[in-house]
């Protein structure tokens, strides 16, 4: 071979080779999660997910903070990023345009249940707080306006047939609620986070506290009103001081999208996230709770068909 038939033929391998790329390349799907603060669970969990994704099929993932449950659920619905964390709560509010929501968000699509976050209904040890009804004019910390938190409050005094004119509601977020109970200003407070949250263990380390537990009646009365409330329990010893189990509902974080993202790159996502779910474990205690045959509890929005088709193939009744 000539040395001018050897460089036409180098360069015809080296333009293909560039071609071949740009071909990866392109179709390469770019990909971002909504998460939370850096300081919360959303965040790094999410993070592991991207890793996760990125690292085992074509979409290129990407974790980003946010502003959690609400702004996510307004950022997938306006199709301004693909996948968020949500709470199921606020799904079903969004979608069925309730609550915080004026009108209904019925593009939301579901990928994955992930792991409960549960509420937490903080009384002083000994307290005569013994059930819901007990709430009755006292001073109670029932979330920020307008918040997830609030949301659920809202509803389980629906249930119990209370309403905040019953009692001195205070409307607080999670750092209000743990100081005004530091304080003696509240005799009670609502906390909707996975356990153990930091906020309620610096309380149980300077107070004597103690978690309202609500009887089976109940918690089966608010999943038959509210589907997106699941029956769970917060292990003795979770916070200084808490010497039983108690029972308590819980909502459950999921992941969504919306319909305009297409199947293959949700199920290629999905796939790929519980395929290597032991590196997402390890990224927080919490992730220790996303398991495959819990995935599909608790979520309040149409699956995806991506999804769907995935837990079908796993062999999962997809409703």
């Amino acid at each position: 071979m000539t040395r001018k038939k050897l460089f036409i033929t180098t360069m015809f391998i080296i333009m293909a080779m560039f071609c071949t790329a740009g071909t990866a390349f392109a179709e390469k799907t770019f990909l971002s999660i909504a998460t939370g603060g850096t300081s919360g669970t959303y965040y790094p969990i999410g993070g592991a997910i991207a890793k996760v994704v990125s690292d085992g099929s074509n979409i290129q993932a990407t974790a980003e903070t946010a502003n959690a449950s609400v702004a996510n659920v307004n950022l997938v619905a306006a199709k301004e990023i693909e996948v968020a964390f949500v709470q199921n709560d606020i799904t079903f509010w969004a979608y069925t345009g309730k609550v915080m929501f004026s009108s209904p968000l019925t593009n939301l699509r579901a990928i994955a249940a992930l792991y409960p976050e549960h509420i937490q209904l903080i009384t002083a040890k000994g307290s005569v707080i013994n059930t819901i009804d007990d709430l009755k004019g006292k001073r109670v910390g029932v979330g920020a306006p307008g918040s997830g938190t609030e949301g659920d409050v809202r509803a389980i005094m629906q249930v119990g047939g209370l309403k905040y004119s019953d009692m001195r509601a205070d409307f607080l977020d999670f750092g209000g609620t743990t100081s005004r109970f530091k304080d003696n200003q509240i005799d009670a407070g609502f906390v909707v986070a996975g356990f153990p949250t930091a906020s309620v263990m610096d309380l149980a380390t300077t107070k004597d506290i103690s978690l309202l537990s609500f009887t089976p009646d109940f918690l089966n009365k608010l999943s038959k009103e509210f589907p997106f409330f699941v029956p769970s329990t917060i292990p003795a010893g979770t916070y200084r001081g808490l010497d039983k189990d108690v029972s308590t509902p819980a909502v459950v974080a999921i992941l969504i999208t919306h319909d305009e993202i297409p199947d293959d790159v949700i199920y290629e996502f999905t796939k790929t996230m519980f395929g290597d779910i032991a590196e997402i474990h390890a990224a927080h205690a919490m992730a220790k709770e996303i398991k495959l045959e819990n995935a599909l509890n608790g979520l309040t929005v149409p699956l995806h068909p991506g999804a769907a088709r995935f837990y079908k193939e796993k062999g999962m009744k997809v409703d």
